[in-house]
């Protein structure tokens, strides 16, 4: 099962590993772009990051990380957003879903939100409902 259950998500955090959600498709028809959000643990806290990417994949390249950054001009963009930061891990999930529109049900281990993004990619990059058939987040940071 790829998607992590809630406690297997604090748990992760706990032992200082990220999770990430996939957010699904932003900019424009002339100017494709995906975003993920990422919680990050760090000595003192749990960080929230957005990250926003060019949408260059293919079959043979879908490793987010890699991607051009979407807004070329931010240099905090190559790196991702902070978008807040939060001393627990309940805490900094609640956020990073509020603030994104993620979903609880659909955190996975670091490196994983690569596989979402080949879904979305096989199923052709729909614009409005993932490829399980569920709307894509509308949070402010995600907006299209």
């Amino acid at each position: 099962m790829r998607y992590l259950a809630e406690s297997f998500i604090a748990g992760a955090l706990r032992r200082g590993r990220s999770v990430e959600q996939f957010l699904g498709p932003i900019g424009s028809p002339e100017r494709l772009g995906v975003a993920y959000v990422e919680v990050r643990p760090t000595k003192a806290a749990y960080e929230i990051y957005v990250h926003a990417v060019e949408d260059v994949g293919h079959a043979a390249f879908c490793d987010l990380v890699e991607f051009p950054p979407f807004d070329v001009e931010d240099e905090e963009e190559a790196f991702g957003r902070l978008l807040a930061v939060a001393e627990d891990p309940q805490a900094a999930l609640a956020t990073a879903e509020k603030e994104t529109g993620a979903l609880r049900t659909r955190w996975v281990n670091q490196g994983l939100v690569q596989d979402e993004y080949w879904d979305f990619v096989r199923a052709g990059r729909p614009s409005v409902m993932a490829p399980d058939g569920r709307p894509w987040p509308s949070g402010p940071t995600t907006s299209r």
